[in-house]
């Protein structure tokens, strides 16, 4: 009865967002900040899971005008639970074939984000170029999951390089972003689902890494995220 309920509220929640996402963005295509204001309104729906999500170091990035922010994923629930972490001017990149999911794709592209061809490799440079040159022109911060699928609880996946040639280009900071293991721990039917903890962690710096040093960089952000999501494990209240 309990999962009844759930999923009757959280689809109604689900349609009030999209209709209210799509008048915003209609009235601002593609602002820079609908992405932010959305993620806001989707991450309103964790109490209707029985999840509680803390999010911290909001202090970290305060000030930091664009940047790559790069996060673990983990499941769909990822959509409500990790976007109360998305910053002002932040958009995210998806795959092209995004658009042509009912609803969701529209609104993925109409509120800024970026679509692109993922399976051509051989455009792979030109693509990064376009994304540096959005990130320069109107000053945005980019978010992405540079794992490129969702774990289910696999634990944290090899890194693919397209946020750390996107942050090189730009000249711009990686920001990691820790959420607490949580695969599995959301069941509809029991009422407290216990919370995951995000953390947005201090910025790194690109300077001094040269194209060469790609896979270095992406190494020491990958093994910072790992460390601290062990850390939130501890941390985080189970069910």
């Amino acid at each position: 009865m309990l999962k009844l309920l759930r999923v009757f509220l959280l689809a109604l929640a689900m349609v009030l967002v999209f209709i209210l996402g799509t008048l915003i963005c209609l009235l601002r295509p593609r602002h820079p900040n609908n992405v932010y204001l959305l993620g806001r309104l989707f991450n309103k729906a964790c109490p209707l899971i029985g999840l509680k999500v803390r999010f911290r170091g909001y202090e970290h990035v305060q000030d930091l005008h664009s940047a790559v922010y790069i996060a673990n994923h983990q499941s769909n629930w990822d959509i409500i639970a990790l976007t109360g972490a998305v910053m002002p001017r932040t958009v995210a990149i998806g795959k092209n074939s995004l658009f042509w999911i009912p609803l969701f794709g529209q609104l993925f592209w109409l509120s800024g984000n970026l679509l692109i061809n993922r399976e051509n490799k051989s455009k792979a440079a030109s693509t990064i170029g376009k994304v540096v040159g959005k990130i320069r022109q109107r000053n945005m911060s980019i978010w992405m999951f540079p794992e490129g699928t969702r774990s289910k609880g696999k634990g944290l996946l090899p890194f693919k390089t397209g946020a750390f040639h996107i942050a090189l280009q730009a000249k711009v900071p990686i920001v990691p972003i820790a959420c607490s293991s949580y695969f599995g721990q959301v069941d509809l039917n029991r009422w407290d689902n216990g919370e995951l903890i995000v953390e947005i962690m201090p910025p790194i710096s690109v300077e001094g890494y040269t194209p060469h040093q790609i896979r270095d960089l992406l190494k020491h952000s990958r093994q910072l995220i790992v460390e601290r999501i062990a850390e939130l494990d501890e941390e985080a209240r189970r069910p």
